[in-house]
């Protein structure tokens, strides 16, 4: 599984949404689901999937689909 694929399943898995629907707008802002525990969750998938710790600075800016692609560069994952 590439990194792009293991970073969408992971919001496919958190928040039941099809791929599909994955792209820049998806966000807290505009996804009803997106609250404060899918967010830990989201957090949680990832840094086990990458094998990252996220700082709790990166962990409060991940509001979104597109910030967490830029977060995960931060920590040298390319996705």
């Amino acid at each position: 599984m590439t990194n792009i694929e293991k970073y969408n399943s992971a919001f496919v898995e958190v928040f039941g949404v099809d791929c599909m629907v994955l792209n820049d707008g998806f966000s807290k802002d505009n996804v009803e689901a997106w609250d404060s525990v899918h967010q830990l969750n989201i957090i949680a998938l990832l840094e086990e999937s990458f094998d990252v710790m996220f700082d709790p600075e990166d962990i409060m800016e991940f509001t979104s689909y597109s910030k967490g692609r830029e977060i995960l560069r931060k920590y040298e994952v390319e996705l």
